[in-house]
């Protein structure tokens, strides 16, 4: 591929919503160069990698970065930024050896990307958090489980490296926790990281919001805040049912924005993209965890569809400010993401009573994945959502976007007739 001309962007991972820094550079007059963290993306991103839209790829291979570092510092980039989970841990790699002055804190690099050094760092910074812990040792989690007053209460497992709900368990009653424990440890996520190490969480109650932002020279400005409505599906815990973006003054807004503020602090972010998920319990809002790259999902997209503008390309105009840009989003109109839904097994005999979807008053956008005679397993994480598809609602009306959620919950029930 050709060289690029003038100062690029980096981009480590461009997959998922990192796909949109391209656009949202290229907006700016800024060339983009993709960094790719192996040789191949990750299946579960495959599919939204777009290497047309790079004016370099460059690849790290092994675990040798003095070529890659290298690479990087002819091209003299005026940023070096996560495209998404996968990238995480090589941005903050190689950042500080190429742009240190424009690179997130390193000694709190693993609280960016490990949920149980995370988890440490916003306790250790006096902000209120879950009862948690991350260990490798069923002995460890018990006495914990003592100590916390836990036993026989709701618990959840999760991986500290995993993304998109993939093996979060929850144990009701917290039966059975070590068979769960056991059976996790020492297996691979949907990421091919191993999993050495657990998360064993208390069960947060209450409701989840995701708080997106572009942070520059540590300034944080918010994007957006979304609220997430998720189901249990059988054993499988917190599976996304739909999204909806808020308007920017809603109670508990400020409280919401705040404390996201401060856990980005905690964990060292300077600059780049976040999203902030967090539970407003009945005793505030309490940590559930943070990606420090875009909101997955294609986020970007409809986030512009909701608010005129989107976290991908506020930092891009930032970086070409040279500062952070303080403005509040202002919602344009109502949106919704509709994730399908998987119940119980079954082999799709009806798929097309999902044609209908587009009829709908509020149809703005559909990915349908399902095919006629596909096997369908009962949804067990985001991926195995996303694998399917979705459906974008947007409408001035919030009635009718939830008659045509309804409506998408009545076809999908008829794919095994």
């Amino acid at each position: 591929m050709e060289m690029c001309l003038g100062r690029p962007a980096v981009i480590v991972d461009p997959y998922s919503s990192g796909a949109f820094f391209a656009e949202a550079f290229q907006r700016v007059g800024v060339p983009v160069v993709a960094v790719m963290s192996a040789p191949e993306p990750p299946e579960v991103y495959a599919s939204s990698f777009r290497p047309q839209d790079f004016a370099q790829i460059l690849v790290a291979d092994g675990p040798d970065l003095t070529p890659l570092v290298d690479e990087l510092i002819a091209l003299d980039p005026r940023c070096i930024l996560a495209g998404c989970e996968s990238g995480v841990e090589l941005t903050d790699r190689v950042a500080p050896l190429v742009l240190p002055e424009l690179a997130n804190i390193p000694e709190k690099a693993m609280a960016r990307r490990h949920k149980g050094a995370m988890a440490q760092a916003v306790a250790d910074a006096g902000i209120p958090s879950m009862r948690q812990i991350c260990t490798d040792s069923v002995d460890e989690v018990a006495s914990w489980l003592e100590q916390e007053g836990l036993i026989g209460e709701d618990l959840v497992i999760k991986p500290p490296k995993s993304a998109s709900t993939d093996g979060v368990i929850k144990i009701i009653g917290g039966r059975d926790w070590r068979e769960h424990f056991m059976t996790m440890l020492g297996s691979h996520n949907r990421l091919g990281i191993h999993n050495d190490r657990l998360m064993v969480q208390e069960l947060l109650r209450g409701t989840e919001y995701a708080v997106d932002t572009a942070t520059f020279r540590g300034c944080h400005t918010i994007s957006s805040i979304c609220r997430y409505n998720k189901v249990d599906n059988g054993p499988f815990m917190a599976i996304y049912d739909s999204m909806d973006w808020m308007p920017v003054e809603f109670p508990h807004a400020d409280e919401l924005k705040e404390y996201a503020g401060l856990v980005l602090d905690a964990v060292g972010v300077m600059y780049g993209t976040s999203h902030v998920e967090i539970m407003l319990t009945e005793n505030g809002p309490r940590l559930v965890e943070i990606g420090a790259r875009p909101h997955g999902g294609g986020h970007p997209r409809f986030c512009r569809l909701a608010t005129g503008d989107s976290q991908v390309d506020l930092i891009a105009r930032s970086f070409v400010a040279n500062r952070p840009l303080h403005a509040d989003y202002s919602l344009k109109t109502n949106v919704t993401v509709v994730f399908f839904l998987c119940r119980r097994s079954g082999v799709v005999r009806n798929r097309a009573a999902l044609d209908r979807v587009v009829e709908l008053a509020s149809h703005h956008f559909s990915r349908i994945d399902i095919k006629q005679g596909d096997h369908l397993e009962p949804t067990k994480d985001l991926f195995a959502s996303l694998a399917m598809g979705f459906i974008v609602l947007s409408h001035d009306d919030p009635g009718q976007i939830v008659d045509d959620y309804r409506a998408i919950r009545e076809l999908e029930e008829s794919l095994f007739d």
